[in-house]
């Protein structure tokens, strides 16, 4: 576990950081640092695993399992090497604060990207996600491997976003020797940006949809992570605000098929 040891002057206030022993792990050499090269190597990991997502091809959610497992384990069994014993500093057993804090904060994000997804498609017009569509007429395996599959890919794409943030706080706190909060903010808002962007061809290369409707969700996802520091908590809103609209899109489907 990490061990608190800035000046408690340096949190941010309750409403974005609880007051308990926990700290962001790695950024000041606790539990252990993690060096550049060793975050410039997990960033190639990141890499690497969004490319098996998006090249692998998969007609259908069973075959979609692999690229989907693919992305999250590449990820994952990078740092687990990279960052040795000390890589489960971000994986906590969830206290009953974490669940509520799951739970606020996938419904708060879901609220929050559907206002601004209504926004975006009345003033700029938008692209669908189209992940849910055919999965009321393809069965129960293709409906299982569905849920399954964007449960793994989800802790993915928590991965994906949570381990970069962690590198830029490093670098910011530790070479550029930035305070910590000015670290979290410029780290935060990067990562938004950077997932954001990731899902440009999602989107049809709809910027603005990316940008704002993706990367404000991502920095809403992220605010879980900054208040529990733990990945588990992100993830679970994560899914909880992804799975609310695939379900709405399945059941709708659904009635319309019956």
């Amino acid at each position: 576990m990490t061990t608190t040891t800035h000046n408690r002057n340096d949190r941010f206030g309750r409403f974005l950081e609880r007051r308990d022993d926990r700290d962001f792990p790695y950024y000041n050499g606790q539990p252990v640092e993690i060096p550049t090269w060793k975050w410039v190597l997990i960033i190639l990991a990141c890499v690497v695993g969004f490319v098996a997502l998006t090249t692998i091809p998969a007609a259908n959610n069973v075959e979609l399992l692999l690229p989907r497992s693919l992305f999250t384990a590449i990820m994952l069994i990078a740092f687990i090497l990279l960052a040795g014993r000390h890589w489960t500093a971000i994986f906590r057993k969830p206290t009953g604060g974490d669940w509520v804090a799951m739970l606020v904060y996938g419904l708060v994000t879901f609220v929050v990207s559907f206002i601004l997804g209504a926004l975006v498609r009345a003033i700029f017009g938008a692209t669908a996600n189209t992940a849910a569509d055919g999965l009321a007429s393809g069965g129960a395996p293709e409906i299982i491997t569905f849920y399954v599959g964007t449960a793994i890919q989800l802790l993915g794409e928590e991965l994906f976003s949570i381990l970069p943030f962690l590198a830029l706080m490093y670098f910011f706190y530790t070479k550029a020797k930035l305070s910590r909060k000015t670290s979290i903010i410029i780290a935060w808002l990067v990562i938004g940006v950077y997932f954001g962007a990731a899902h440009l061809p999602t989107y049809d290369w709809n910027v603005i949809q990316a940008l704002v409707g993706i990367g404000v969700a991502r920095l809403l996802l992220t605010l879980a992570f900054i208040r529990t520091k733990n990945i588990l908590v992100s993830t679970g809103a994560h899914i909880l605000n992804d799975w609310i609209g695939f379900t709405f899109v399945l059941v709708t489907s659904a009635a319309l098929v019956s």
